[in-house]
This record gives structure tokens, sequence and C-alpha cells, in this order.
């Protein structure tokens, strides 16, 4: 299979040699996913890393009400998994689920760690990958602490017009932290 879209995603984060990309990549295997297929179940422990290189998958869990509370959206090209998990090898706390069919590649944690103590560029890009998502996930605390509900479907908007043809607006609408009444009034309003 054509790992062009891996190596197109470690060359779009940093300067690396295409050699040393496929040497990292070599032990990617493809596979796929229907809608709605699991990735990684809660209270289970990822032996895999995962790159998504076609659709959408989101991580989610159950509130105390037994509601599903959407925690992040993954869109193609990206990384996907509980890293805690991964890395430590304890439990996930969330259920990652295709959102629509999907190509993904996995790798496992020996080939990982391999990597890391061999690749240099690797322990580089891992560095760099980690802080990404750092970042990410503090912008969105940020976000939902700081922004009204359309301020957060706005800026969605723009960093991803494509999700609201992918997603269900009940996934979009649970990521925002709002109910799907609350969606509509929002998108009702904004697109008068």
């Amino acid at each position: 299979m054509d790992k062009s879209s891996i190596n197109n995603y470690f060359h779009s984060l940093f300067s690396i040699k295409d050699e040393v990309v496929e040497k990292i990549t070599e032990t990617f295997k493809p596979f796929e996913l229907k809608a709605n297929d699991i990735v990684l179940g809660q209270n289970t422990i990822s032996t895999k890393t995962y790159f998504l290189e076609k659709g959408y998958v989101r991580s989610y869990l159950l509130n105390e009400d037994n509601e599903e509370i959407t925690t992040n959206i993954y869109a193609a090209p990206c990384f996907v998994n509980d890293f805690l998990s991964f890395f430590r090898q304890q439990p996930t706390k969330e259920i990652y689920q295709a959102v629509t069919d999907c190509m993904l590649w996995e790798t496992g944690l020996e080939n990982v760690q391999y990597n890391f103590h061999n690749i240099p560029e690797f322990r580089e890009f891992s560095r760099l990958l980690f802080v990404l998502n750092y970042h990410n996930i503090h912008d969105r605390l940020i976000e939902m602490a700081s922004q009204k509900a359309s301020t957060r479907y706005s800026n969605l908007m723009k960093k991803d017009p494509n999700i609201f043809q992918h997603v269900p607006l009940k996934v979009i609408a649970s990521y925002l932290g709002i109910k799907d009444s609350s969606l509509s009034r929002i998108r009702r309003d904004i697109h008068k």
C-alpha cells in the first residue's frame, strides 16, 4: 500500500529525509473501519498507535447520566490514540470510534519504542507531536472556559468547514459542549 499520506504528514511537521520516514513507517499496516466501528474501547489498554489517513474519528466518554460526551474529533491526516494508555499501558477512559468510513495505519508499541531509541528524528517528531497535542488540548480548555457556544461554533467552522458534511450534528454539539437544539439555534442565527 502507498504510505505517501503518512510520509507527507511527517514532512509537513518538520524537515526529515525520505529514507528516515520510510524506516520509521516500515512496520505500519493499513486497515479500514466502517462508520461507528470502535478503534479503541473504554477500559482497554492501547497496544497500537494509529495514523488516520482518511475520515473522522471521535473520542468520547459516558457521563454520570450515561450521555455521550465527545471530547475530541480527529480529522485526517493525524495520529489518533489515547497516548497515556499507549505509553503507560493503563486502561483508557474514553472510547475512540470511527464517525465515517476510515482508512488507518497502525503500528505497535514495540516499534514506537524501537524508533525512539534508534532514530533521533523520530524522537524529535514525537516531541513536536506531543507539543502540538498539548497545544490543541490547552486551546480547547481555554475556549470551553472563556467563549460562548456561538464563538466556539464559528471557530470550528473556520478550522474545519468540512466537518459539518461528515460528522453528525449531535456529535458536533456534544463536542462544543451544548445540546443539539442549541446548535440548531446557533446555526440558524449565524446563517441568517
